[in-house]
C-alpha cells in the first residue's frame, strides 16, 4: 500500500494545497474515536495499576461509550474510523470484535499507548509490529492505518509504517488537507498518505481530567465543545478540507457528550457536498490522486548560530 514516485519532492516550504473529491462531494469529514481505555493512563504512570477508581474511569469507554457510540452511528449509517492500541484489543476482544464487525475501519494506535518521544527506531518497530498481531488476532484486521499515541511521530516512523505496508499516518498538524508524505528526505523515498489533525479537534482537550494523572482539571461543557467543533466544520467544509475530529469513548461516550456529538453529526449531515467516511477511504481517495509527495524536514540550526541551545 506504500508508495513510490519519481517526481521531485515538494519541501515542507510548500503547503499542502486543495484536491479533488470523489464527484458529487466538495470536503470530507471524518469521525474518529481512539479506544485508549486503561493504557492511556497506564502509560503516564504504571502505578496505577494499583489503582481500581482510575482504572473504572478508563474502562467505561469499552464498557459503556464504545456500544453507545455504535448505536449512535448505525442510527446516522455513519461508518467510523477506531484507532485501537493493541493492548485494549487483548483486553477487550469482544467490543474491539464489535466494531469491526459493525464495519467500521480498525486502524492502529500502539500497542500500549506508549509515549514514543526519543524512542529508538527497533523499539518503535517492535511495538508496530505488537499492535499489528494484536489486532489481526482478535479482530482479523491488517490496520492500514496508525495514529500515534498523542500524535507524537518521531522521524522514522513513516519509514516504518511504509515498511509495513500501511495507507496512511493521521498524527501531522501541518495542513487542511490531506497530502502524501514522503518517509525520508531521499529524493526516491516512498511516502504515504497524511491525513492532518489538530488539538482544537480532540475531545481529550476538552473533557480529560483524573486528579494527579491526566487532563487540565476544567471540564468544559459539551455545549462549548458543540460550538467549537460545529464553527471549525462548517470553515472546513467552505475549504474543501477534510475535517477530523478525534474523540475518546471514555469522555465522549458519557451521555451529555454523546448528545452533543449526535448534534454535531446532524449539522454534519445537513451540510451540502460534505463526504463523511473512514480516514481509510479519504487516503484511499488523496493515494489516487496525481500528488508529489511532501516531505517534512527536521529542524536544522546553524552552526553561526552558537548561542541557540543544542540537544544533548
Amino acid at each position: 500500500m506504500a508508495m513510490t514516485r519519481s517526481d521531485a519532492q515538494r519541501d515542507a516550504n510548500t503547503a499542502a494545497g486543495r484536491i479533488d473529491w470523489p464527484e458529487g462531494f466538495t470536503a470530507a469529514a471524518c469521525l474518529t474515536f481512539d479506544m485508549d481505555a486503561e493504557a492511556a493512563v497506564l502509560s503516564t504512570d504504571i502505578s496505577s495499576v494499583d489503582r481500581m477508581s482510575p482504572m473504572s474511569h478508563q474502562s467505561y469507554g469499552p464498557l459503556v461509550g464504545v456500544p453507545r457510540i455504535l448505536d449512535m452511528l448505525e442510527r446516522h449509517d455513519i461508518k467510523a474510523t477506531f484507532f485501537v492500541p493493541g493492548y485494549t484489543a487483548h483486553r477487550y476482544p469482544a467490543t474491539v470484535r464489535s466494531v469491526a464487525e459493525a464495519g467500521h475501519e480498525v486502524a492502529h494506535h500502539s500497542y500500549f499507548h506508549e509515549n514514543t518521544v526519543g524512542m529508538d527506531a527497533k523499539t518503535e518497530a517492535d511495538m508496530l509490529d505488537l499492535g499489528i498481531r494484536a489486532l489481526r488476532e482478535v479482530a482479523g484486521v491488517t490496520p492500514v492505518g496508525y495514529r500515534a499515541p498523542m500524535w507524537e511521530l518521531n522521524y522514522h516512523t513513516p519509514r516504518l509504517l511504509e515498511e509495513r505496508g500501511f495507507l496512511y499516518d493521521s498524527s501531522l498538524m501541518d495542513a487542511d488537507h490531506p497530502y502524501r508524505l514522503a518517509v525520508d528526505e531521499r529524493p526516491q523515498a516512498g511516502s504515504i498518505v497524511q491525513v492532518p489533525v489538530s488539538w482544537g479537534l480532540d475531545d481529550w482537550e476538552q473533557y480529560a481530567f483524573l486528579p494527579g494523572l491526566i487532563g487540565s482539571g476544567v471540564i468544559e461543557s459539551p455545549a462549548k465543545a458543540l460550538e467549537m467543533w460545529t464553527w471549525e466544520l462548517e470553515a472546513m467544509q467552505r475549504l474543501g478540507a477534510c475535517f477530523v475530529l478525534t474523540c475518546h469513548p471514555f469522555l465522549s461516550g458519557r451521555p451529555s457528550r454523546a448528545e452533543a456529538l449526535e448534534r454535531l453529526i446532524e449539522r454534519m449531515k445537513a451540510l451540502p457536498g460534505l463526504w463523511i467516511t473512514t480516514v481509510a477511504e479519504v487516503a484511499r481517495h488523496t493515494a489516487s490522486l496525481d500528488l508529489a509527495p511532501r516531505t517534512c524536514p527536521q529542524p536544522r540550526i546553524p552552526e553561526q548560530a552558537y548561542w541557540v541551545p543544542r540537544r544533548p
